[in-house]
């Protein structure tokens, strides 16, 4: 198995970006967590509701609104991710220097096409 991803505002809905990504990331060999504001289940992926000490999580992909990002921002350093992903809609500068400045890679970009162009 790939590295693993922590999705970011996951959701059951199959018409969510958050959701397709988690699909298309399982279909990629990548180990996924997800973390929503409902407990849910997307294939075999669990949905959390509660910030769960992951200790193995590579890229952290946000689907979350800059300042829905904020109660977040201590759990994504505690996790020490590699990458943190900013898909549209979820850029967030603020975030992005407090990144940057614990050594995490950022990146402004959209899972679906980097996955889809192997170059997640």
């Amino acid at each position: 198995m790939k590295s693993s991803t922590l999705v970011m505002g996951a959701s059951e809905n199959p018409e969510r970006y958050s959701n397709m990504a988690i699909r298309s990331l399982l279909r990629n060999g990548y180990s996924v967590k997800a973390l929503g504001n409902k407990k849910g289940k997307v294939q075999n992926v669990i949905v959390e509701t509660e910030k769960l000490p992951f200790d193995d999580i590579d890229t952290i992909t946000l689907y979350l609104g800059a300042k829905n990002q904020i109660p977040y921002y201590d759990y994504f350093l505690s996790l020490e991710p590699r990458r943190l992903i900013f898909n549209p809609g979820a850029e967030n500068d603020e975030l992005k220097i407090l990144a940057e400045k614990n050594q995490i890679v950022t990146e402004d970009a959209c899972t679906l096409v980097l996955l889809s162009l192997n170059q997640y």
